[in-house]
C-alpha cells in the first residue's frame, strides 16, 4: 500500500516539475515564481473541496471572497484557465494561464487572451451583445453602477471605435488595433503582485534548491 502511495506521490511530483520547466521556458516567470504560485495554488485548491484541484467555487472565492456570487467575468476567466475543459483547473493550467497576467508577459499574449475573454460564443469575433455582456460583468465585479443610458453610450462608443470596417463585429486584427490605441482596455490584464509573489510566499524561496 505504501508503494502505491509512493508511486502516486512521485507521479504528481514529476508532473509539477515538468509543468514548472515548461512554464519557465515558455513564459515570463522564474522558477521561484512558479514555486510560489504552487503554494498559492494549494491554498486555493484546498479552500472548499480539498482535493488539490481548483473548482469554480474556489476560483470565485479567491476572486470575490464569495463562492456563490455568479459573475460572467469569473466564469469566462475560469473557462479560459480550464484548458482541458474538465471543470477544474490543474496546476499546469493555473500557471500557464496566470502567466498571461504577469507584468512582463508579452502584450500580444494579453491582447489575445482579452479577445478570447470577450468572444463569449467562441466564433472568432466579438459581437456587440458580447461586448455589452462583458462590460456589465466587469462593472458588476467592480461594484460600479451606471444608468442604462450611460452603459449604452460606453458600449456604442467602444464598439464603433473597434469595428473599424463597420461590418458589425470585431475581428482579432481590429481588436489588436483598438487595444494599441486604447491601452487602458488591458488594465485588468496585468496583476502587479505576480512580480512580487515570491515575497508573498517566501517559504518557497527560502527552502527551494532551484535556481533561476
Amino acid at each position: 500500500m505504501r508503494a502505491v502511495h509512493l508511486v502516486s506521490f512521485l507521479s504528481v511530483t514529476l508532473k509539477v516539475v515538468a509543468s514548472a520547466r515548461i512554464v519557465v521556458d515558455r513564459f515570463a516567470v522564474t522558477v521561484n515564481e512558479v514555486e510560489a504560485l504552487h503554494e498559492l495554488y494549494n491554498k486555493m485548491s484546498y479552500s472548499i473541496i480539498k482535493d488539490g484541484l481548483i473548482h469554480k467555487e474556489e476560483f470565485q472565492l479567491a476572486l470575490f471572497r464569495n463562492s456563490s456570487k455568479a459573475n460572467l467575468f469569473a466564469d469566462r476567466v475560469f473557462d479560459l484557465f480550464d484548458l482541458k475543459r474538465n471543470g477544474v483547473i490543474e496546476f499546469g493550467e493555473f500557471v500557464r494561464s496566470l502567466s498571461v497576467f504577469h507584468p512582463k508577459a508579452p502584450i500580444s499574449e494579453k491582447i489575445a487572451f482579452a479577445f478570447k475573454l470577450y468572444d463569449l460564443r467562441g466564433t472568432g469575433y466579438i459581437e456587440k451583445e458580447e461586448l455589452r455582456e462583458m462590460v456589465l460583468a466587469l462593472l458588476d465585479e467592480s461594484d460600479i453602477h451606471l444608468s442604462d443610458n450611460a452603459m449604452e453610450t460606453i458600449v456604442d462608443n467602444t464598439f464603433s471605435q473597434a469595428d473599424s470596417n463597420g461590418d458589425g463585429k470585431i475581428d482579432p486584427k481590429e481588436w489588436e488595433e483598438f487595444v494599441k490605441a486604447n491601452p487602458g482596455s488591458l488594465r485588468n490584464m496585468s496583476l502587479p503582485y505576480l512580480q512580487d509573489i515570491t515575497m508573498a510566499f517566501p517559504s518557497f524561496v527560502m527552502h527551494s534548491e532551484a535556481h533561476d
